[in-house]
């Protein structure tokens, strides 16, 4: 019922924000990855609470667990079971609103669905749950890099109505965390810090865009029609919370362009495919975001994730109870002024979660000759 993705490299969370635990299990990882553990507890301590003074003060160590699918620290090729365990809920801020719906969140469309909610944290709605998805994440991460050598950066390129400078073909993991924000660009960094900080003063939140990259995706992966595989990323990104917008390669600016000026022009390959058929070509320019007619093209897939200003903001709101009456209320609680960069792992896991899938998709398929 919503809570599992993938064909082949499935993937399952399960919990609560503000239940004893979240988790995932893994099924259809290749045998014979060496996993590296501390490497999956790097991907989610990008993303815990309380990492710094521009984030929620929620303090979770995120520790991750693994419980099963490896061996002599190696995957088995059975399930994975990885489990994290919520150590610092405060479930008693949430008493003023479980009457009432809170404008913004999924209160009043979980009632339409369910008949009940969970309404402390927001229970599956919240932002909690991508903990499991960023330790499964990075359980593909490492064997998109070992297999293929396959890079996954995402950064925040966007703060309210302010976009920063990015080159998606240099960027480094290393200028990203360089920074609170996670802009890589050092002046947008720091008018991207100074908004954040200002909204969280007047109790308010906002909104931006992630932009990410995966470099080193061989031609190929992506099918045509309904699994295309910029689809399959848009559906990866828009089920993040707060999500609400997604392009690939030029994106909504591409409109402004003619044909003439937006095809990529195709020139001899660099490096020459051990795939039977025609030549794949490569270009100079990456207009299309790596995607052509639903595959890759063997440039580096660009994407931008749009994120909403964050629902639960200090100012006084009006809405209405589970009967009914007008109110007025304030929230409480612990919550970030923005999203963003406790996003960019969620959005690097999307990435990698997506063309994981693909990949054994492609190997499935391509068997006789890989």
């Amino acid at each position: 019922m919503g809570s599992s993705v993938g064909r082949l490299f499935r993937v399952t969370t399960f919990g609560e924000s503000h239940g004893p635990a979240i988790g995932v299990i893994i099924e259809g990882c290749p045998p014979g990855l060496t996993l590296d553990l501390e490497q999956l507890q790097l991907d989610l301590d990008r993303r815990r609470p309380g990492q710094s003074d521009l984030t929620t003060s929620r303090q979770e160590s995120d520790r991750v667990e693994l419980l099963s699918g490896l061996f002599e620290g190696q995957t088995t090729g059975t399930p994975i079971a990885l489990l994290i365990r919520n150590k610092d809920a405060h479930s008693r801020s949430y008493d003023g609103v479980k009457e009432l719906y809170r404008p913004g969140h999924g209160d009043a469309t979980y009632m339409a669905r369910y008949g009940l909610r969970d309404y402390r944290g927001g229970g599956r709605a919240s932002a909690r749950e991508t903990a499991a998805r960023v330790a499964a994440g990075g359980v593909a991460r490492q064997w998109l890099s070992a297999r293929y050598g396959i890079e996954v950066i995402a950064w925040v390129d966007q703060v309210s109505a302010h976009r920063a400078k990015i080159d998606p073909n240099t960027v480094t993991h290393a200028e990203v965390e360089a920074q609170l924000t996670r802009c890589p660009d050092h002046e947008y960094h720091l008018l991207f810090d100074s908004l954040i900080r200002t909204a969280k003063e007047e109790g308010d939140t906002l909104g931006g865009v992630i932009g990410g990259v995966a470099r080193g995706v061989p031609a190929g992966w992506g099918a045509p029609v309904f699994d295309k595989l910029e689809a399959d990323l848009a559906k990866a990104c828009l089920s993040l919370p707060a999500c609400k917008g997604f392009e690939v390669g030029s994106g909504f600016d591409g409109v402004t362009l003619r044909g003439s000026q937006h095809n990529d022009e195709w020139t001899p390959p660099k490096n020459p495919t051990n795939r039977p058929g025609a030549v794949i070509p490569t270009t100079n320019t990456n207009r299309a975001g790596g995607v052509l007619a639903g595959i890759s093209t063997g440039a580096p897939i660009t994407i931008r994730a749009a994120f909403k200003p964050v629902s639960t903001h200090f100012k006084t709101q009006a809405t209405i109870t589970h009967s009914g009456e007008p109110v007025l209320f304030q929230n409480e609680g612990r919550h970030d002024p923005c999203v963003l960069p406790r996003a960019v792992p969620l959005v690097e896991a999307a990435m990698s979660l997506t063309l994981m899938d693909h990949a054994l998709q492609t190997l499935a398929l391509d068997r006789g000759y890989d």
